[in-house]
């Protein structure tokens, strides 16, 4: 049987770093064992879903190079393949129709509380029970349909990353599949697209635990073989807290624009909760031969954003410079050189910070003031600089004649020449500065600072 793996996110939102590692388990599951990996859109969420969501969420795998074999499918699309489900659960005694209002159930939960019950629904429309309490279906309102839960003995399955897991059915109430205006809910949604896509490992957060045993029932009633289950551990920030924002838990396309690498961001995500030995960076082609679920951890990952700007560091620096320069050409107002690229790369921790290092060889800094002390220096620099051959060596060795004939220390003449050049007082060697930004730049902006 081949291999069927999915990914399927609510278009509520952008693609988040838990939502894309879920994806990236998924696919690199699929990949490795020659199988299929399915995109499924789980858009019953009428209120919340966009389709603005949709296309972030697409291009936030695209960006991250994760491709799917089939879809994107989407449930508001299969809402008749729902129906005719749920008619077929009714018809073998796995469902029936439930009519009890709002009101009802929650003055029943109400009371279940007052006896210090754990609320949940009473079954109180299972036609056996409708039949002995003289209940009549009432004609003024549709029912949602409910699933006949097994109430006595237990639910369980060998998950792949946790190991046995099992619940007490006397936990579990007869949950609703379909709402009274014939959408789904997320766990009827889930399993009739699993059985029809054929899907056969669901590999996803473990905030889905507690879905699991309904969905099995469901599966069951259904007569379908059910899958493989791995439940991935969340995603906390490096205080333990659970993820959000102000750990920098921002959508994937957020880190694009910020100028994070595409397969930096894939390295760090497969590390969140999964290794390969000691490897810590490794290549989506190697990723795809070594993914396996044995050692996924069953212990919450830690989100840290030092430790990604570090790896994103690491592949800027092993990355060709052509394909820097043209990824940091968006940040710019003019494509900065490849040579540029090559010498500030080693420096930066992203594409916008190579950027904006690269921005002192694309603008003019304009006229700057220079220290008394060393306008003498950078005069007869300037003159010698006028008909010097244009090489690096030569002009480290020009700018140290200059600061020894006027009995400065290098960092007296070496900064205000810095300022003067950039506008900065931070930059790479000087000589390398002077290469890059050539003779007519540089004494052009000498000219106008000195006169």
């Amino acid at each position: 049987m081949t291999m069927r793996t999915r990914f399927a996110p609510s278009p509520t939102g952008f693609l988040h770093i838990g939502g894309a590692r879920t994806a990236l388990f998924s696919w690199a599951y699929a990949r490795r064992h020659g199988g299929k990996f399915v995109l499924r859109i789980e858009d019953t969420d009428a209120e919340r879903s966009t389709q603005a969501s949709v296309e972030a969420i697409l291009d936030g795998m695209k960006w991250l190079g994760i491709d799917w074999d089939e879809g994107p499918f989407f449930q508001m699309q299969r809402l008749a393949r729902y129906r005719e489900v749920a008619g077929q659960l009714i018809a073998a005694g796995h469902a029936y129709r439930c009519w009890a209002t709002k009101e009802e159930l929650d003055a029943m939960r109400d009371a279940q509380r007052a006896r210090g019950d754990k609320p949940r629904y009473d079954g109180r429309w299972r036609p056996e029970r409708a039949r002995a309490a003289g209940r009549v279906p009432p004609a003024d309102r549709p029912p949602v349909i409910r699933l006949r839960t097994p109430e006595e003995g237990a639910v369980g399955w060998h998950d792949l990353v946790k190991g046995p897991i099992e619940f007490p059915n006397a936990e579990l109430d007869d949950l609703v599949l379909l709402r009274a205006d014939g959408v789904p809910t997320y766990n009827f949604g889930v399993v009739v697209d699993d059985l029809d896509m054929r899907i056969t490992q669901v590999i996803r957060g473990d905030d889905h635990v507690n879905n699991t045993p309904r969905q099995i029932h469901i599966f069951r009633a259904m007569g379908g073989k059910l899958p493989e289950f791995a439940h991935v551990p969340m995603i906390l920030g490096a205080d333990g807290e659970r993820l959000s924002k102000r750990h920098g838990a921002v959508s994937v396309t957020q880190y694009r624009d910020e100028g994070f690498l595409p397969e930096a961001l894939v390295n760090y995500l497969a590390r969140l909760g999964w290794s390969h030995g000691d490897a810590e960076m490794f290549s989506i082609r190697q990723l795809l031969e070594w993914f396996d679920l044995r050692h996924v951890s069953r212990s919450p990952a830690r989100f840290d954003a030092e430790k990604l700007a570090w790896l994103n560091q690491q592949y800027l620096k092993a990355a060709d410079d052509d394909r820097l320069a043209a990824l940091a050409a968006p940040f710019l107002a003019a494509p900065p050189r490849r040579e540029v690229v090559a010498l500030l790369k080693e420096r930066a921790t992203s594409l916008k910070e190579l950027a904006a290092q690269a921005s002192m060889f694309t603008t003019d800094p304009g006229p700057q003031p220079v220290p008394a002390e060393a306008r003498p220096a950078l005069a007869a620099l300037k003159a010698q600089l006028e008909s010097l051959a244009w090489d690096r060596k030569a002009l480290g060795a020009a700018v140290q004649a200059a600061a020894k004939a006027h009995n400065l220390k290098m960092p007296q003449l070496a900064m205000p020449l810095r300022r003067v050049l950039t506008g900065r007082e931070q930059t790479p060697s000087i000589d390398a500065v002077l290469d890059l930004l050539g003779r007519e730049a540089v004494i052009a902006r000498l000219a106008r600072s000195l006169a």
